[in-house]
């Protein structure tokens, strides 16, 4: 019996003020509420960026003040549609912030957090400034799932998609859904998202859901966007290309069971010792 299940990804670009931010995500929203989703979701930094010589520094508030989350909630509440908020800057300690995204219900109320584990502190060679989030970034320490009304979600931001552990991890306890809200650079963008995100569906037989912002930030730096939904067997449902907009597609979460029992490789896992074996000293 077929589990389907509407989904909207909303491809925003990286707006530099709490306004500029709200306004794009509450526009895309209603419209994507034309083509009647179920679920919504936004990218990382949804809630606003900049950057400053590498630096992340978008604008940051308290989870029960941030002015995009409480408008978002409001939407939610009012068309009665559940929104995975990609992230929003929520003010820590110590002049840090987390990087947090949540699952809001179709009443606005707030049903899961998951702050970023993995920071994206690299430096690409063509860049003169290294990208450092962990400079302003809490690190989160706890992996999240949930069950919804459409089966259970695993949480993960940007730059976890590089750290294919933590995806096994929530598949093996039934996650069907794998988001990956994200701002990826365009320069990394162009040569492993795709390729990754096929991957962590591939591996883990689930629907890996993508939303990535799309455009220039402020202070440096460019989002790649292409919004993805990729299905357990690895095929591009949905490519939201570059530039604002809305891709609106229906899945079959039965997919993933089928999937599941064609490969069950995360059944399969074997404990092992690893050996590393010193020839260099040896006369080749």
């Amino acid at each position: 019996m077929a589990r389907l299940l509407t989904i909207s990804c909303l491809q925003t670009s990286p707006r530099p003020t709490f306004a500029s931010a709200r306004e794009e995500a509450i526009a895309l929203a209603e419209m994507a509420m034309g083509k009647g989703p179920s679920l919504i979701c936004l990218p990382e930094y949804c809630g606003g960026l900049r950057s400053d010589e590498g630096r992340f520094i978008p604008p940051h508030a308290k989870e029960d003040e941030h002015p995009v989350l409480l408008a978002l909630k409001d939407f939610a509440k009012k068309n009665k549609v559940w929104i995975s908020v990609g992230s929003v800057a929520i003010t820590g300690e110590n002049g840090r912030y987390f990087n947090r995204s949540l699952l809001l219900d179709n009443n606005g109320d707030i049903k899961c957090r998951y702050d970023k584990i993995h920071l994206f502190d690299i430096n690409l060679a063509d860049n003169p400034h290294a990208f450092k989030e962990s400079a302003t970034v809490q690190f989160g320490n706890q992996i999240s799932l949930a069950e919804t009304p459409f089966g259970k979600i695993g949480f993960s931001v940007c730059y976890d998609l590089r750290f294919a552990h933590i995806y096994r991890q929530m598949a093996q306890n039934g996650a069907e859904i794998l988001l990956v809200p994200s701002a990826f650079t365009k320069k990394t963008g162009e040569a492993h998202w795709h390729i990754l995100n096929r991957a962590r569906a591939i591996e883990n037989g689930a629907f890996v859901i993508a939303p990535c912002a799309s455009g220039l930030i402020e202070g440096g730096g460019d989002s790649y966007g292409h919004s993805l939904v990729v299905d357990p067997w690895g095929e591009i449902l949905a490519d939201g290309g570059v530039g604002s907009g809305v891709i609106t597609l229906q899945i079959d979460l039965q997919k993933v069971g089928k999937t599941r029992m064609q490969i069950p490789s995360l059944q399969h896992d074997r404990d092992y010792e690893l050996k590393i074996i010193d020839v260099s000293g040896e006369n080749t």
